[in-house]
């Protein structure tokens, strides 16, 4: 829509009905969407199916003042500029309400004009406001968070599938072991589809306790429960128009489950302690490194919930799976580490140590090679790590569970043997005589299989 109030949507609260008439069509023909409530509870009721970028509200109104009408908005959407309308004999009220956070106040009776002029500086104000945050945000982002680096096959299908779903509305479930770059993987969705330019807010499902993690996730209200000194909007509030990333959703306690169920289905948010329902337009992105669908089977996770976030399923490969990127990762890591400590001696990695690292069976995934590598800058004292270097860096290691490898790449049983026979042979420089002690079986049988090979 044309004009100065672009598409800014105005709640227009008034107990005199006409009056409130009046100033909504003033400000629609100034090119605003006017919506109009007779009172604070008719205002509330709006404002929850469908939040305004600025509130005007009459101060004296029966049924509920302007000061409740400017906290119960402000509960809802602390962000939201709130203008009191007020008669002259009440600016002491006013006051008070601007102490409480309106945006501002206007004495009866005013010109229509001064009204607009008005709404129109509240809403640039917001606008700024919310643009500034959003820069900070994706300044953070920007500097917390790694790309998606590599160009093994399983990396290039995974940037495939998060250009495909990244614009869509379903639910995602990413899925993957501990330290596989779950999160930044979220990340890529949220910032290529159309919500980037909004919140993304992080949940991590496992790091506080049950009630603590209700109050955080749907808010609560003042003296909702021992320690709820004032009212607090919840990460669903907070994720309005953008994403919400559940991490770890299979550490989510069996009593919440059936609550975010409800929010994922109606869109409603009820903060702990009150009756007020707030709607909310946020796209959910869950990780886990658990399997959801065994924990179905055990009752420990809801099904009706594992299917509501199982709607596209992103898997995220293991490092040992996509050892090609090693490298790749190893020099971002490296510049990364050597911009936190910039006298370090270190400048890169002999080959034959990253050779090493690509036959490693990395059980903390990209997150155990990137801690490698800072303790490699921190600690060097030459230009190249060297083989030794990064083994006495990386420590001992569980022994690698090959066999899941193995299987994966579908070998026959004799190939397998075969195989196998050959690098025990290599390993002792071709010694049957050792090979065959090292492998249990009489030299005879290696001479045996030998001949019928050639």
């Amino acid at each position: 829509m044309s004009g100065p109030g672009g598409n800014l949507r105005v709640l227009v609260v008034d107990d005199v009905v006409d009056m409130a008439r009046t100033i909504a069509n003033d400000l629609e023909a100034a090119g605003f969407t006017a919506e109009v409530a007779d009172g604070c509870g008719s205002a509330l009721d709006q404002f929850a199916r469908q939040p305004a970028d600025v509130v005007v509200t009459d101060l004296r109104m029966k049924g509920g003042d302007g000061i409740e009408v400017l906290t119960r908005i402000k509960q809802l959407d602390p962000t939201v500029p709130v203008i009191i309308m007020t008669a002259f004999g009440a600016i002491d009220s006013a006051v008070e309400a601007m102490r409480r956070g309106a945006f501002h106040y206007i004495t009866k009776p005013f010109q229509l004009e001064a009204l607009r002029s008005l709404v129109e500086r509240a809403g640039r104000e917001r606008a700024l406001a919310e643009e500034n945050a959003l820069l900070r945000r994706m300044l953070r982002e920007s500097t917390s968070s790694r790309p998606l680096l590599g160009e093994s096959r399983s990396m290039q299908q995974l940037r495939a599938l998060i250009g495909k779903i990244a614009d869509a509305a379903s639910a995602v479930l990413i899925t993957g072991e501990t330290g596989t770059g779950k999160e930044v993987v979220a990340r890529a969705i949220h910032a290529g589809g159309s919500r980037a330019d909004r919140p993304f807010v992080v949940v991590n499902c496992a790091a506080l306790p049950e009630p603590l993690l209700e109050s955080e996730l749907f808010g609560h209200a003042r003296g909702a429960f021992m320690g709820a000194a004032s009212d607090r909007r919840g990460l669903f509030a907070e994720a309005q128009g953008g994403t919400i990333f559940l991490d770890e959703i299979g550490d989510l306690p069996l009593a919440l489950q059936g609550k975010l169920l409800r929010v994922l289905q109606s869109g409603e948010v009820r903060p702990v302690g009150t009756e007020t329902t707030l709607t909310v337009d946020v796209r959910c992105i869950a990780t886990t490194r658990k399997d959801l669908a065994a924990l179905v089977e055990e009752n420990a996770f809801r099904q009706d919930l594992f299917f509501r976030l199982d709607v596209l399923r992103v898997p995220v490969p293991a490092l040992r799976d996509r050892a090609d990127d090693i490298p790749a990762l190893v020099e971002h890591f490296l510049a990364k580490s050597r911009e936190r400590s910039p006298t370090s001696a270190l400048v890169g990695v002999e080959p034959a140590a990253l050779d090493f690292l690509a036959g490693c069976d990395w059980p903390g995934n990209v997150r155990q090679l990137e801690n490698l590598v800072e303790r490699l800058v921190v600690t060097a004292s030459a230009s190249l790590a060297r083989l030794e270097d990064v083994k006495q860096a990386l420590g001992p290691t569980p022994a690698a569970d090959l066999f899941p490898r193995m299987a994966q790449n579908a070998l026959k049983l004799d190939e397998l043997v075969e195989r196998y026979i050959a690098a025990v042979l290599k390993s002792v420089d071709g010694s049957k005589a050792k090979a065959a002690q090292i492998l249990g079986v009489d030299l005879s049988t290696l001479y045996r299989r030998e001949k019928r090979s050639s």
